[in-house]
Order: C-alpha cells, then structure tokens, then sequence
C-alpha cells in the first residue's frame, strides 16, 4: 500500500544557484525578499553596465548586504559577467580572494542586458583555460541569437554548435547549463560527464508555452529562455525530481516592472522568489516525489559548488499560498509570478524569514 503524501515537509534552508536581485530601488526590493526564501543566491551580473571585474563584484555585494533587512541571515554568492576583453588574472584574483563563485556567459544579444556578452566564444578561450585550472565554474545561458534559428530550438543549436565544442576544448572546465529548457538539454548535462551540472526554474517545471500564448499573450509569462513544449516540460520533471545530483535549483527570478513587462516590446524575466519554494512542493508533490526535493533545492547545488548544506530550516505544509499582491517599486508595480493554478502548499510564515 502506498503511504500517503506528508502533510508537512520540513528541509534545510534553501540555495537558489541563479537568481536576479538587479539594483537601485528593485534591489531594496527584490533582496529582503530573497533571503527570505534563501540562505544563500547566486546572483547574476547583468546590470547596466555589467559586473565585470573584481571591483565591480565587491561594489555590488556591498550594496545587496546594505539593502538586507537587520539580521538577514542569507549570503549573496558573486559573478562575473565575461567579455571578450575579461583579464585572466582579475578572475584569477577574485576567486583566490573567495569573492566570486562563478563567470555567468551570455551570448551577446540573449537576454536582458546581454549586449556586452560573447559574441565568439573562441575569444574567451584564455579565460576559460584558467578557470579549468582554478576550478571556477562558468554559468551559461544555453542559447544562439542567430536569427535564422526558430527561439524554441535556440538551446538545442547552442548545445551542437557552441557548447558541445568548448566542453571538447576544455574537458576540465566546470560546467552548470542554466535554467535548462528541453529535453535535449537535459540529455546534454547528462551525458556530459563529471564536473557539468544544470539548473532548472519552477516556472519551466510548471508552464508550457500553451500558458503563454495560447488564448492570448501572457506577457509575466514571457522569459528566457522561453516556455517549451510538454514534451520538454516533462523531461525536465523528471530530471527534477529523480534524485540526479547533477540537476539543481535555479530560479532564474527576474523582476521587471509591469511598465516593462507589459510594453509593446516587453522584457523577458518572470518574478518567482516569493512562491518558488511553494511552487516546487506542488511540482515534487504531483510527481510523487517530495522525498526527493531536498536534494534539489539544499543539497545538489550546494554539492556541485562545494559548499555546506545550510543551516537552519523551512517548514513546507500543504496549505494554500493566495495569490501575492504587486509590489511597489518607486513609483511601479512589480507582478510576482502566479501559475494560473491554485498553490497547494506554502512555506510556514513564522519560517519564512531568515
């Protein structure tokens, strides 16, 4: 006889290995609201203009702890944005000094604030060798901007043309697929050996791009890499939920404001931090797997990154999570993602600050 799902699930604090905080009066925002979901982030660099060095890393971190609430017990795990002119040495130098965790690789023209990315990864080459022999992972953003490629198969011709490539170049160099989309993805992390790993969002574990666009645009829907099809959304389940160690938690949470999200030509990003913890007890708990959500969001990505389990817990219960309100971010609105389904579980509120 199968025993019944748990009603409570009780796990150490939380990492989330890709994160978005931005700055200014969205990371007086978006940070309290991180550690409140986490212990530890690691944060992206794509600001305007990108951290790129070592200063620029210690700068930022600065002003992420100084927009924490008193008492946040949650650290900001740094990156550096790679260009084609990033010195070897500055790298080098930041993480001897333990200032940084990873080097975030974005194809020029991928993402939000990319432009200043790669745009021929054979120029980064020396970058790259030293990072392999320090043991600095490199955090891709896993697709190509050629416009000939249709956006839902961008991951998979970045996987053939560009990714497979480095990895035969440089077999040691440490490795994490970001917020991996497809199936193909996820065959690529596994097969490529040790020392590569992935990170997957719960709103790519939860949507199909029928949420986004079917029955009309959904645009706090839109990201990138964009929403897939079921086929993708179920390899990517059960990647999740497997116990794989290679496969962990990255939310990709992305604050735009609504001004931004809704435009036009509106900006790819969904806001998740508050309910990703919410989100991912329904995922694991559909999938008949809640035994398995620890490793995926404590204990994988802490693994891969050789860092310690946090101390501290998060008491997850089967019980509602309403719907979040907008936040007010100057004189904007941030939109905080909704499913478009009722959220069956939520973090217990006495637990959810540090």
């Amino acid at each position: 006889m199968t025993a019944p799902a748990p009603e409570t699930l009780t796990l150490p604090r939380p990492d989330d290995l890709h994160i978005h905080l931005r700055d200014g009066a969205m990371l007086r925002v978006a940070a309290p609201e991180a550690a409140a979901a986490f212990a530890r982030a690691l944060v992206m660099p794509n600001l305007t203009p990108p951290v790129v060095t070592a200063a620029d890393a210690r700068a930022y971190r600065g002003r992420i702890m100084a927009a924490l609430p008193d008492g946040a017990a949650f650290t900001p795990l740094m990156t550096l944005y790679l260009t084609e002119a990033t010195d070897p040495d500055d790298v080098a130098a930041a993480h001897a000094e333990g200032l940084v965790t990873a080097v975030k690789l974005y194809p020029a023209g991928a993402t939000t604030n990319s432009d200043a990315g790669v745009r021929d990864v054979r120029k980064v080459q020396p970058v790259l060798d030293r990072m392999a022999e320090i043991g600095l992972p490199l955090c891709v953003h896993g697709e190509v901007t050629d416009p000939a490629v249709d956006i839902f198969d961008r991951e998979a011709a970045f996987l053939d043309r560009v990714l497979s490539p480095l990895r035969a170049r440089t077999p040691a160099l440490r490795i994490v697929l970001e917020h991996v989309t497809t199936r193909a993805g996820v065959a690529w992390v596994r097969a490529a050996g040790p020392g590569v790993g992935g990170t997957i969002t719960a709103h790519h574990l939860m949507l199909t791009r029928n949420d986004l666009l079917a029955g009309g645009v959904r645009p706090h829907y839109y990201c990138l890499p964009i929403l897939k099809r079921a086929e993708d959304r179920a390899a990517l389940r059960e990647a999740a939920t497997a116990g794989d160690p290679r496969f962990f938690l990255g939310t990709d949470s992305a604050p735009h404001l609504d001004g931004a999200k809704l435009a036009p030509c509106g900006c790819a990003g969904c806001y998740t931090a508050p309910v990703a913890m919410a989100c991912l007890a329904q995922v694991f708990d559909e999938e008949g797997a809640l035994d398995r959500l620890e490793g995926f969001a404590c204990r994988h990505g802490a693994a891969f990154y050789g860092l310690s389990p946090n101390e501290g817990t998060v008491t997850l219960e089967r019980r509602p999570t309403p719907p979040q309100p907008a936040r007010e971010v100057g004189d904007g609105l941030l939109t905080v993602f909704d499913p478009g389904a009722a959220l069956r579980w939520r973090v217990r509120p006495q637990e959810a600050r540090p």
